[in-house]
């Protein structure tokens, strides 16, 4: 797929401003990224992310550790209640980005900004060219690691975990430069209007345990 395809017919070019890219109604952003050669680890945390079935249960080395992960779930399900009114819902999703992102090395706040530009929270979102779920990852993924079957994108875990690993596996291939990670994930490497969007989202996602 030419890089950055998908983005030009969804938003012109890139050429949004942050503020009117969120803006967008219903659009699910997403759909740039591009079949490379993956390293082995990658392909083994995508591929078990496949067979999971369950949301995963975070495990803390301290009490003070999961004080803390409670006092973040309790402040980012009171900001996700609009977009997910069913509390279990919203718990069980909250639960599966803290794991995945921190499995992954990522800031929760930036996965949860990612997923706010990517999919508005939306779990069935699908791209103009076919890129699902929450973080709008390409079926082309599923081939590679899997069975090839798009379907299991909708799957919560699958989907957060394939996207966190992406982005992660992005982030290294980068050398630590989260702008051009994130404009690799979308297809717009080294354009400033996805980044931008991303880091503007996460602003709202960022917890501050003095303030909750």
């Amino acid at each position: 797929m030419t890089q950055g395809i998908a983005r030009r017919s969804l938003v012109l070019g890139g050429a949004l401003a942050p503020a009117a890219w969120l803006a967008l109604p219903g659009v699910a952003h997403a759909g740039g990224q591009i079949e490379e050669p993956l390293m082995d680890s990658v392909r083994t945390a995508l591929s078990s992310a496949i067979a999971n079935s369950a949301p995963p249960e975070p495990q803390f080395p301290t009490t003070e550790a999961r004080m803390h992960y409670l006092r973040w779930m309790g402040a980012m399900s009171n900001r996700l209640r609009r977009r997910k009114p069913d509390l279990e819902v919203r718990r069980e999703f909250l639960q599966t980005v803290w794991y995945e992102s921190k499995r992954a090395g990522l800031d929760v706040s930036l996965v949860l900004g990612l997923v706010q530009v990517e999919s508005a929270f939306r779990k069935f979102a699908v791209s103009s060219v076919g890129a699902r779920g929450y973080m709008q990852v390409m079926p082309f993924w599923t081939r590679l690691i899997g069975d090839g079957d798009p379907g299991k994108l909708f799957h919560m875990q699958t989907n957060l975990r394939f996207g966190c690993v992406i982005l992660r596996h992005y982030l290294d291939r980068e050398r630590g430069d989260l702008y051009m990670a994130l404009g690799r994930y979308n297809g717009s490497r080294g354009k400033p209007a996805y980044p931008n969007a991303v880091f503007a989202a996460q602003r709202h996602w960022i917890f501050d345990d003095r303030a909750g």
